[in-house]
């Protein structure tokens, strides 16, 4: 048997050896294409979801009263290790908030982990404070964490008034006592709805340091395109801008499952490939990834440019986790896995995602 190709006559046995060589070329080059990638994580679904809601109490100094501040819901963790231990940061919602439920920090630790002790009241909350006018009584949500060098702890987390999302800065030295800083966005952007600050770091060891890009520290944040802000200290931010508009740096993609919006996911991390920044993606209701729940969260990865924080390379083609376990499922919002905390730790990736913004689950990749 003979097979006709372009014009010429090849035997049928060197056509198969061509099709083959070429099969596994293309293999190859989607292997390399991936190969900058943070992959696989592994779902640890003999243990998940490794943190619920729970019966602390907490005497709230707005309300004067003594409450259960994350008896209704607890999701979307940051993590950081810190002597030997890793430390998880969540939001947690009361029952009584008019905003399906007032948001507050709490803090969680573990030393393998997957198993976790909870600190009995949260470490940050809405106070009678200068920030009470952007916090109450939405909350506190959605935080994430990077290291700056000395063990000086860097939070951006989302205030919700009950109108608008801010996204906004904390630091600590031990953890357990947080310093405001107030809104990221100021001057004419201070009534700019925005969120999810994924500051740029470096592994070093079983720590994520910040790490300066031209002299600059820079962070991703947003939760419909991607936009981005730079630093001298960490604490004061500066928007990049385009023609006086906030610069976007990521965009939905007709589709796909980040069809209708991404957001960042924990931070940012420098490799030798680049910037390669988890984020999560929602998918339309139509005109999505026809394979993806509508309205679904996954996530997914983009690779930037090391000496161009602002220009996109690469992203994954497929979202690397989904929902697909009756937890990630159901839930105050259903099919949500929402990556928001990722740490080094005795030889693993640690990542944590808020699982229908109702519980937490964690997936690993071995280093």
């Amino acid at each position: 048997m003979k097979s006709q190709m372009n014009g010429f006559t090849l035997p049928y046995g060197l056509m198969t050896v061509l099709l083959f060589i070429f099969v596994c070329c293309s293999q190859k080059e989607t292997r390399q294409d991936t190969e900058w990638a943070m992959l696989p994580f592994e779902k640890v679904n003999d243990v998940n979801p490794i943190l619920i809601a729970g019966d602390g109490m907490f005497n709230c100094p707005i309300l004067k009263q003594q409450i259960k501040w994350e008896e209704k819901d607890v999701f979307n963790p940051a993590a950081v290790v810190r002597h030997d231990t890793l430390f998880l940061f969540y939001r947690a919602e009361d029952s009584i908030g008019k905003f399906a439920g007032t948001s507050r920090i709490g803090l969680a630790w573990s030393t393998d982990g997957i198993h976790f002790n909870k600190n009995h009241e949260p470490v940050l909350y809405p106070d009678e404070d200068f920030m009470k006018v952007y916090e109450w009584e939405g909350g506190i949500e959605d935080p994430r964490i990077i290291e700056r060098e000395e063990e000086l702890y860097i939070m951006t987390y989302s205030s919700y008034d009950g109108k608008i999302a801010r996204l906004c800065l904390a630091t600590s030295g031990d953890l357990t006592h947080w310093t405001k800083h107030g809104p990221v966005l100021t001057d004419q952007f201070i009534d700019t709805w925005s969120k999810s600050g994924a500051i740029v770091g470096k592994q070093k060891g079983d720590k994520v340091l910040a790490e300066k890009i031209n002299g600059k520290y820079w962070m991703y944040f947003g939760d419909t395109d991607l936009f981005m802000a730079t630093s001298e200290d960490l604490i004061h931010w500066q928007p990049v801008l385009e023609n006086g508009a906030l610069k976007s740096v990521l965009k939905p993609r007709p589709g796909y499952f980040d069809s209708r919006l991404v957001e960042s996911g924990p931070y940012a991390l420098l490799t030798k490939d680049g910037i390669l920044l988890p984020y999560n993606g929602m998918n339309l209701e139509e005109g999505g990834d026809p394979e993806i729940v509508k309205g679904a969260y996954c996530s997914g990865q983009a690779l930037f440019d090391a000496t161009d924080p602002t220009k996109l390379i690469k992203r994954l083609e497929e979202n690397f986790l989904r929902p697909d376990q009756p937890y990630e499922i159901h839930g105050q919002v259903n099919q949500v896995c929402f990556i928001e905390g990722m740490a080094p730790y005795k030889n693993k990736w640690f990542l944590y995602y808020g699982t229908a913004d109702s519980k937490i689950g964690v997936a690993v990749l071995e280093e």
